[in-house]
């Protein structure tokens, strides 16, 4: 699977469960030959892992008149590609360690990325002693140094896992004391035209996005990039939303609103600190959460923390509430946070809390007596947590759908003893994702994905999905809900291969969506072709029907296509202009690495780190924005 692009590691907390130090594994020697099966259970190994390659510097903007491209394609399947440059980690990041000289230490073995960061996935500190029904947490706290234990069996060429870890739930771990209260209204968008579950589930088979008559699209607004200082070199600008009235991008310590269609500027909101994190999800009423820095960084003071949840009313541009709070009598800085109904929940290396949607009170936080902690939460139509337990050296995890007003817990099932992590990548259905024992081998963060019922806690179906094989990535060590690259819907998991060599000529290559199901785990052998020297990656339901963005090759415009999920045939809802310029600015934002919003005929691609140009005559972009019709 294509490796996520990560932030710096967040130093560990006193008794923090930190991510584990050390560089990632390398991916496996490919096999020679074969070809992908898409139409029953998964082959180990077709194809060699893809390594994504650089964006290409950014040109002045897209008035520039087209130029043809000098030379052949670049070289595809089965040619080493080249791995993309490393930014150094700015003010921005969370958790970062100061280096010399008061500058950040770059993480050790992970590779910095170009773009997306958030999600992200792509971070806070409640005030001590919340409303009732505290949800407990764990105060004690260890740095994770030990290895992922193996749990596979292997058998022959395939891979066999003994046993369900549902069989060794033993008694649940209620780690909450219920307060009387009712689950949370639900219907959360992840907007940017989400379907009406709130893109978790994706259960309404009315598709709304609608083909337009010509789906050539033009540029609406492209704003430039933030300033960033030479000591910052990359800065993170996580966060976009999208609603009727505005298109909001998250700056350098602000967010900004911009009318959709024309990238006029309608409001700004200020925040104290630069952004370390910001919730995908929506509230009905047009609410997003970011996560912020206290106050700006300065020469001696490179990093302040990640303790300020800010809630923001995206229709009217202001800051409703911005809360922090205290654990033994210090700060907690928060790495992911997410919505569910009228709760805000936030997670860290020392446990979780839940706020108020409304007003910021909070809910519930951490009790020193547990020896389990919430370590992130997956939002949107339920909210699931995902809860580390046990000592430092057996620990696993349990990942619970819980009452978002009380933090009670309405259904639990216990991972297998060596998944430390995990990812949250549909709340209903319920799927997450896990790398068991360090299997993908190319830093995903994937080797299988849980199909687990939310109502009683149980294991569905496993889906083995080899990191040599398919296309997706997770940042399950910290952001828990930053799983991007895949969609889940009609009970089904839609995720992308691998790329590889097409049957065209010269240095073709492609690759495609198949589909899983979600009660068997086995392929429904639905399969949606990329087409020659296009790449094709799902970013959401719509309805019934899965919306997809295909990366182009050199001379063309990229396309938003809308596959039919009874059918799989292929709409184009979108395609952008071809020329040089353009072209240049949207291959520097691809969906591994950047945030792209669809919807009403609109697209708009962003990046998740502002960095300092190149050279002088390079002009970065934060947003670009395209649209169909008139």
């Amino acid at each position: 699977m294509t490796q996520p692009p990560q932030p710096p590691n967040q130093p560990p907390q006193a008794g923090g469960f930190g991510p584990p130090q050390g560089p990632p594994p390398q991916p496996p020697t490919p096999p020679s030959g074969g070809a992908p099966n898409f139409g029953g259970a998964p082959e180990p190994g077709y194809g060699y892992p893809q390594v994504p390659q650089a964006p290409q510097a950014h040109p002045q903007g897209p008035a520039a008149a087209p130029t043809p491209p000098v030379g052949p394609p670049q070289p595809g399947y089965g040619y080493p590609q080249a791995a993309p440059p490393q930014p150094q980690p700015g003010y921005g990041y969370p958790g970062q360690q100061p280096g010399p000289y008061g500058q950040p230490t770059p993480p050790y073995g992970q590779p910095g990325q170009p773009g997306y960061g958030y999600q992200a996935t792509v971070p806070m500190q409640p005030q001590a002693g919340g409303s009732g029904g505290g949800r407990k947490i764990n105060a004690q706290l260890a740095i994770i140094v030990s290895a992922v234990v193996a749990i596979a069996l292997i058998i022959g060429g395939g891979v066999w896992y003994a046993g369900s870890a549902g069989d060794d739930d033993g008694g649940k771990d209620d780690t909450a004391s219920s307060s009387g209260g009712t689950g949370g209204k639900g219907g959360t968008d992840e907007k940017g035209g989400t379907d009406e579950k709130g893109g978790s589930g994706g259960t309404s088979s009315e598709a709304k996005e609608k083909a337009p008559a010509d789906p050539a699209a033009k540029v609406l607004f492209q704003v430039p990039a933030p300033a960033v200082s030479k000591d910052d070199n990359s800065v993170v600008v996580s966060g976009s939303w999208l609603t009727d009235k505005v298109y909001a991008k998250s700056g350098i310590a602000e967010i900004v609103g911009y009318e959709p269609g024309k990238g006029n500027k309608l409001w700004t909101v200020k925040l104290a600190g630069p952004v370390c994190a910001a919730g995908r999800y929506v509230t009905d009423d047009n609410k997003a959460v970011v996560i912020h820095q206290p106050a700006m960084p300065t020469k001696t003071e490179r990093f302040r923390g990640c303790t300020e949840v800010a809630m923001i009313d995206l229709d009217a541009g202001k800051t409703l509430w911005t809360k922090n709070g205290k654990l033994s009598g210090r700060s907690v800085s928060f790495n992911n946070v997410t919505i569910s109904g009228d709760t805000v929940a936030a997670g860290s290396n020392d446990g979780g809390f839940a706020f108020d949607a409304a007003n910021g009170d909070v809910r519930w936080s951490p009790k020193t007596a547990d020896t389990c902690s919430d370590a992130g939460y997956g939002g949107g139509e339920k909210l699931v947590a995902v809860r580390r337990c046990g000592s430092y050296d057996a620990r696993w995890l349990n990942i619970q759908t819980i009452d978002p007003k009380s933090g009670k817990v309405l259904s639990e099932y216990k991972m297998a003893k060596g998944i430390e992590y995990a990812g949250v990548v549909s709340t209903n259905p319920l799927v997450v994702a896990a790398d068991v024992a360090e299997s993908a081998g190319d830093g995903s963060g994937i080797s299988d994905f849980f199909s687990i019922d939310n109502k009683t806690g149980k294991l569905r179906a496993r889906i083995s999905a080899p990191g040599d094989q398919f296309a997706a990535s997770c940042d399950n060590i910290t952001k828990i809900e930053q799983c991007t690259g895949l969609a889940v819907g009609n009970d089904r998991l839609y995720i992308p291969t691998e790329e590889h060599e097409s049957s065209g000529e010269g240095y073709s290559q492609t690759n495609e969506v198949v589909a899983f199901d979600l009660a068997t785990g086995k392929q429904t052998g639905q399969r949606a072709d990329a087409g020659e020297d296009y790449t094709i990656t799902p970013l959401r339901m719509d309805g019934g029907n899965v919306l997809a963005y295909l990366r182009p090759p050199y001379d063309k415009g990229g396309k938003i296509v809308s596959i039919d999920g009874g059918t799989f045939k292929q709409t184009t809802l979108l395609e952008n202009p071809a020329t040089e310029a353009v072209r240049d600015v949207e291959a520097g934002m691809s969906p591994e690495y950047s945030e792209l919003l669809y919807a009403q005929g609109r697209l708009y691609m962003s990046q998740v780190y502002a960095s300092e140009p190149s050279s002088a005559d390079d002009k970065e972009y934060l947003v670009i924005a395209f649209g169909t019709g008139g």
